[in-house]
């Protein structure tokens, strides 16, 4: 094959691979134009409806703004109404919360306002019992003025009658005197005697009262102390008259003191046992106390004296102890009753112990033969007697019966009995 054909033949190729390629690219140009007028149809569909939707949106803008106006009316409305519902609710509320509060106030505050009710009424009660006692107190206090009037009148009268003379005095003295003894607890004739005489060097004397101690002994009590110099002052008009009064009064106790003090009453009742002093009873507190203001030394004075100057009060005291030794000594007394009761039980007991545990020492001997009865009885008689069951004779319906025999020990008295001597 020559250069010529082969050229024609690369150029036959190269032509038909240049057709090829020319009709490919004119295929795609037609497809790219068919694309294309369908983009351009798109386009136009879509500018379509690009001014439908600006027509649409212009609408809607329309109705927007018409709808806007409209929600914002109905909005500002239903703001109001939400609003005064709110309000509503909220009053509601504050009404709901102020009425539980209310409540919850009652409950805490109900206890306290139970007390403050139940102390009214306690209050009222205390009231009306101070009334009463008020009253009751008023009535008290009348009673007492007139019991003080009353007692001042007797007192006039008790102060007239006492400086009629020393015997009335002398009698008072010693009624006062014996009330003081009896309220003590000692009584008359028994533990002390009254207005009896006694002899002496000097001649007879006579006190007033005579005072058994327990154990043995006496002590006298003298109830003749002058007070009608205490009476004066009571009487007098002023102060000077009343102390002179007084003084005298002091005088007059010191002196009974120093006269009573030289009769030795303690040397005369030596032999029933009296102490060494005499008792000078002055019948008030207040006609000591009066005596003693104006001689503080008259006590010291009269207890050198062997002279114990007693009132009702102190006198109380001395015959209170009295009485006691008095009911101290009829326990001793009695105790040593109660010691000898005691001894002569016991020997009636024990002699009451000898019979019993004779009478035991009997029962004991009694069932031992018991016993011996009975095992005599049923090794010698009853067997005997049972052969007649064994040979059918006719015992119509009696049976021998079992006799037992007494174990039952007795019980001893041992507590009752006499205690063993020593050997």
């Amino acid at each position: 094959m020559n250069i010529s054909s082969v050229i024609a033949l690369l150029l036959g190729l190269v032509a038909v691979a240049l057709g090829g390629a020319a009709w490919y690219l004119l295929g795609e140009v037609r497809r790219e134009r068919g694309r294309a007028d369908g983009l351009a149809q798109e386009l136009a569909k879509a500018g379509l409806r690009i001014a439908e939707s600006d027509a649409r949106a212009r609408s809607f803008e329309d109705v927007s703004a018409t709808m806007g106006q409209a929600f914002r009316a109905l909005s500002a409305e239903t703001l109001t109404k939400a609003q005064d519902e709110l309000i509503k609710r909220a009053d509601e509320q504050a009404t709901a919360r102020a009425q539980l509060a209310q409540s919850e106030l009652e409950k805490q505050l109900k206890p306290v306002a139970d007390t403050l009710k139940k102390f009214e009424e306690q209050v009222q009660l205390i009231e009306k019992s101070r009334a009463e006692d008020a009253g009751g107190l008023r009535a008290q206090i009348t009673a007492l003025m007139q019991a003080s009037t009353e007692t001042q009148a007797e007192a006039r009268k008790l102060s007239q009658a006492l400086r009629r003379g020393a015997g009335v005095q002398g009698r008072w003295g010693e009624q006062t005197l014996r009330n003081v003894l009896e309220t003590a607890g000692l009584s008359a004739r028994f533990d002390f005697e009254e207005q009896f005489s006694v002899d002496s060097e000097e001649g007879r004397r006579r006190p007033d009262v005579k005072v058994r101690l327990p154990g043995g002994g006496v002590f006298v009590i003298d109830a003749k102390c002058s007070l009608n110099a205490f009476l004066e002052a009571q009487e007098a008009v002023d102060e000077t008259m009343r102390e002179a009064c007084m003084v005298r009064h002091a005088a007059s106790v010191r002196q009974h003191m120093q006269g009573l003090s030289a009769k030795t009453y303690w040397d005369q009742f030596k032999t029933e046992g009296s102490p060494d002093f005499v008792a000078m009873f002055v019948p008030g507190d207040g006609f000591l106390a009066a005596a003693l203001d104006r001689s503080p030394e008259l006590m010291t004075e009269a207890m050198d004296k062997r002279v114990i100057l007693v009132t009702p009060t102190t006198l109380f005291a001395l015959c209170k102890a009295v009485a006691y030794g008095w009911r101290v000594e009829d326990q001793s007394r009695n105790a040593d009753q109660i010691a000898e009761l005691g001894r002569e039980l016991y020997k009636r007991l024990s002699v009451m112990g000898g019979h019993v545990q004779g009478l035991g020492d009997g029962l004991r001997r009694a069932v031992a033969k018991y016993n011996d009865f009975v095992g005599s009885l049923e090794s010698s008689v009853l067997t005997q007697a049972k052969r007649f069951e064994a040979l059918s004779v006719d015992h119509e319906g009696k049976s021998l019966p079992t006799l037992e025999p007494l174990d039952g020990a007795l019980r001893p008295l041992s507590k009752l009995a006499p205690p063993e001597s020593g050997g």
